[in-house]
């Protein structure tokens, strides 16, 4: 299989992305190719860079192909996409399209990468509009936070189609079976929420998915849902916070640390299982997000990714294809039409 990667995608591009796609290359034992896309110069010379620091791979596993645009994290996506089409989000999602291809990975915009995806590959047949997903850390493992800000304004079909997206996403990648769904609410009662939620509880629960009803804010670290449902403006409010959870809890942790002798031999004691919770609260651990219900892989990343981000993104993508998570998609939603 192959993958494209956007080189040119996230604040620190091309140096990390350039690491991280030559880490996952030397790591993969040949399982797939990768095509670093973007500005060849620049690419090049961190191939170079990298490869004095004895960091390699071999030729037939990793090559380049020029792109001589890039969208910046401050362009408007649409017209971006308009004035840039040989953008290395353009070109390199136009590769997959076209077949050369399997999967794309970037940390570049995300509007331009989820506006690209969706016009590019286009959508999953029976998807009214893609999602993104976030896994989330919980008490009893992890939950699939969907739509974590793909969509801001969403009827109640596309929570459904988002929970079934979720459901299967669960179920193919993270092996939960039977994925219990909930819909984030403001009440548990079946009566609570607004008129989106509220038509969106008859229709999943009319659904053969493993609904279980409304959940809080309070039952998502609990662990009470595998897939917690949402429009994209609540997830993506929710996903920010708990980006943040991880620099606040080392914050505290040393100003408890420097108010005594007594304070700083506790925190010594504690810092392995600390550094190990902060692990699991760390995006960087996961990859990038998947984009669900388009004709093809795309994983978006933070625009901070470090190395060892753009590698676990890498890893993502293979995991997509491997699992054929677009065709179970398109046959769970041919069955809830019928």
């Amino acid at each position: 299989m192959t993958i494209v990667v956007d080189a040119m995608g996230g604040d620190h591009a091309p140096g990390v992305v350039v690491e991280g796609a030559l880490q996952a290359v030397r790591a993969s034992g040949g399982r797939f190719s990768l095509v670093l896309i973007g500005q060849e110069d620049p690419v090049r010379a961190h191939v170079r860079e990298c490869a004095g620091r004895g960091l390699t791979a071999p030729e037939h596993l990793l090559r380049i192909h020029h792109a001589p645009q890039v969208i910046t994290m401050d362009d408007a996506p649409n017209a971006a996409l308009r004035a840039k089409r040989e953008s290395s989000i353009a070109l390199g999602l136009s590769l997959q399209k076209e077949g050369s291809a399997q999967a794309f990975v970037s940390a570049g915009n995300t509007g331009a990468v989820l506006s690209a995806s969706t016009l590019i590959l286009g959508r999953v047949e029976g998807v009214g509009r893609p999602t993104m997903g976030a896994l989330v850390p919980t008490a009893t493992g992890s939950a699939f936070l969907v739509d974590a800000g793909a969509n801001v304004d969403c009827k109640p079909r596309h929570l459904f189609e988002f929970a079934a997206m979720g459901s299967i996403y669960m179920s193919a990648l993270r092996g939960v079976d039977r994925p219990r769904v909930g819909l984030l609410n403001v009440g548990e009662e079946k009566t609570k929420g607004n008129e989106a939620a509220l038509e969106a509880f008859r229709l999943l629960g009319s659904s053969p998915l493993n609904f279980i009803g409304n959940v809080e804010g309070r039952d998502i670290l609990a662990g009470r849902a595998d897939v917690i449902v949402c429009d994209g403006f609540v997830g993506n409010i929710l996903l920010k916070f708990g980006e943040s959870v991880p620099s606040f809890l080392k914050a505290r942790f040393l100003a408890y640390a420097g108010k005594s002798v007594k304070n700083r031999l506790i925190a010594l004691i504690a810092r392995g299982g600390l550094r190990s919770v902060l692990r699991e609260l760390d995006y960087q651990e996961h990859g990038g997000i998947p984009l669900l219900g388009v004709n093809g892989v795309s994983i978006i990343g933070h625009g901070g990714s470090s190395a060892r981000a753009i590698t676990n993104m890498i890893y993502r993508a293979e995991e997509m294809i491997l699992k054929d998570v677009n065709g179970l998609i398109r046959k769970e939603l041919a069955r809830s039409h019928d």
